[in-house]
């Protein structure tokens, strides 16, 4: 489809803003680096995956016709993303004494379900590393000769041998790779491994035999062949965090000039990829978002306190993806608040006389390529559309979708069918929640819904009655029981659970 405001993003290759010009006409192929399954994942990480699904839908607004893939590392990857220490899931295994497999299949069963709660939408294709160890195999072997070499611990990847290797971070100095492992015997400090033997005398639950050596690929390795056999060598975009930036993703890089044989990466698609692209860090001033620290930040903790999971994704959209975001429970809390009156809002125009019940189920359909006219709401939609086409500027395309709700005089139908397009695009769900799905009772809570209900229609009663003394107890009383009320609410008073 043709766009007014043609679909620009930042590529951290290139440090610039760049039009989006798609290898292949009319589609737009996405590789996004997914987890390592060795422990529940925390909400930082989730923001990589929100940012990615937000980047999915604007290419399906925009009218292309979108395979995103995702992967699931359940091999190779070390407990120090400096390509160190010891491998990531063998180690949890360990430490829980359970099978390996089964630590993959739990954790990766824990991803999914973080991502259906977050109404981040199924990609094309999880691609999950054990089911591609012949094919790394393989993609190493086209390599060695020219690019590789053999030490006592395994396959190495000769830096040296590639054009512009760490431009991607702008590590172009040694210096610059000071976190890389180091090995006695490798040529350079940012060289990697490839191919990791099993030491003599140990035996690891997941290892192959290779002409190497009986052992395990390089955590590296496994995105190169996943992202390049389920795309193609160059494909449109590669996402991931921040921190992908200065390691794993030039060690891709670099991979992918080898394999495919191209040169320096003035010209962006040499990489791989056309486009790179990174989220900021998700940043929280106690120390809890690692997964060292005990009660760690994951999605389920914020719903043990009473929040629902779609209030973490409007905190994230609140923020632009490459801008650092701070969590704090306050500003979560605003955040819940603001996807309340959406809800809210959503609801009461459904509810209206003549609103096609169609309708109000299309927010999936719609926003595909396929938009319903503007009509009075247009230029709303041509606002949205500008913001969220500079770079997936979502603070600005949320105003706009707020303008469209705060607007007066206009046919419900028509402000439901704009909501629809743009909440196809920030996925929200608006069109399948209600407000009661909102009110999530903290873990910790002692009273019950119904017991809440019953005092606060006493309450009702007497203020009815204006007998505001007892309105005040009954206040006092559920505040007291951790129920804070919130008078106001023009359908009925509010409550939640503090």
């Amino acid at each position: 489809m043709t766009d007014a405001h043609p679909l620009t993003l930042f590529n951290s290759l290139t440090r610039r803003l760049e039009p989006f010009q798609p290898v292949h006409p009319g589609e737009a192929r996405v590789y996004t680096c997914g987890p390592t399954v060795y422990n529940y994942p925390h909400i930082g990480n989730m923001r990589a995956y929100v940012f990615a699904d937000v980047l999915g839908r604007t290419l399906s607004f925009k009218g292309y016709r979108l395979t995103h893939v995702i992967n699931i590392t359940d091999v190779g990857h070390l407990t120090d993303d400096a390509d160190a220490g010891e491998d990531k899931m063998e180690k949890m295994a360990q430490a829980q004494a359970q099978s390996i497999w089964d630590i993959a299949q739990h954790y990766t069963q824990a991803y999914w379900a973080d991502i259906a709660a977050l109404n981040i939408r199924q990609p094309a294709e999880w691609s999950v590393a054990t089911k591609y160890v012949p094919q790394m195999i393989e993609f190493a072997k086209a390599i060695a000769g020219k690019h590789c070499y053999e030490l006592d611990g395994g396959l190495y990847f000769d830096v040296s041998t590639v054009a512009d290797y760490g431009r991607l971070a702008r590590a172009v100095t040694e210096d610059g790779e000071g976190r890389i492992e180091a090995v006695e015997g490798k040529r350079n400090a940012a060289d990697f491994a490839i191919w990791r033997k099993t030491p003599p005398g140990e035996k690891r639950q997941m290892e192959w035999d290779s002409p190497w050596g009986r052992g395990a690929p390089g955590w590296h390795l496994e995105c190169s062949v996943m992202s390049g056999d389920l795309l193609g060598f160059p494909f449109d975009i590669h996402t991931g965090g921040i921190d992908h930036r200065e390691i794993h993703h030039p060690n891709e890089i670099a991979q992918n000039q080898a394999f495919c044989c191209t040169n320096g990466l003035d010209v962006p698609a040499n990489s791989g990829a056309k486009v790179w692209m990174h989220n900021n860090f998700l940043v929280e001033r106690s120390g809890k978002m690692s997964k060292s620290s005990g009660e760690f930040l994951r999605l389920q903790l914020l719903v043990d306190k009473g929040y629902h999971p779609l209030a973490y994704r409007m905190m994230c959209l609140q923020a632009h993806y490459r801008s650092e975001l701070e969590f704090s429970w306050e500003g979560l809390g605003a955040a819940l608040v603001r996807l309340k009156r959406l809800v809210m809002a959503t609801e009461n125009l459904k509810a209206h006389d003549g609103v096609d019940a169609e309708l109000s189920r299309q927010a999936d359909g719609l926003g595909q390529g396929q938009r319903a006219p503007g009509g009075k709401l247009g230029s709303f939609l041509e606002r949205f559309d500008r913001a969220i086409s500079e770079d997936l500027n979502t603070p600005v395309a949320l105003t706009v979708m707020e303008e469209v709700v705060a607007a007066k005089k206009v046919d419900p139908r028509e402000k439901l069918a704009v909501l629809a397009q743009m909440d196809a695009v920030l996925g929200l769900n608006l069109f399948a929640l209600v407000r009661a799905d909102l009110r999530i009772r903290p873990k910790s809570a002692t009273i019950t819904d119904a017991e809440i209900e019953e005092v606060l229609a006493r309450r009702v009663q007497a203020r009815a009655e204006k007998d505001f003394a007892a309105s005040d107890a009954l206040r006092d009383e559920l505040a007291g029981k951790g129920v804070e009320v919130m008078d106001g609410d023009p359908l009925r008073w509010e409550w939640k659970l503090g």
